[in-house]
């Protein structure tokens, strides 16, 4: 399993309209393409002392060929539409990509 994250930043002011765009737009747009190997993606926003607002998207893929066919052969690349730049400060122009070595279902309590 290859984890993708990325993360943007945003104004208070701004964070209820970025976390609308991506939750009912962008994520669900992604999904509707049904690409082998993509298994979702989670949304997360965090207050920052300063004032701005982070947030991280979390995706899950079987494998980078798996990326490669929602992104492109750069697979890197950050994937952030136009509506969701226009009420960003600043984001990732990459995203960052993981291989899974252990899952919440690898470190559970085995019945005895």
């Amino acid at each position: 399993m290859i984890v993708r994250i990325w993360r943007g930043w945003t104004t208070a002011e701004n964070a209820d309209t970025y976390e609308s765009i991506v939750s009912t737009r962008v994520l669900p747009a992604i999904a509707g393409r049904n690409l082998a190997g993509y298994h979702g993606a989670y949304l997360l926003r965090r207050p920052l002392p300063d004032g701005e607002v982070e947030f991280s998207t979390v995706m899950l893929f079987d494998s980078l060929d798996a990326v490669r066919e929602f992104v492109g052969e750069d697979y890197e690349v950050a994937h952030v539409p136009a509506e969701a730049r226009a009420v960003l400060a600043r984001f990732d122009e990459r995203s960052a990509h993981y291989e899974t070595l252990l899952t919440p279902e690898d470190t559970r309590p085995r019945p005895a």
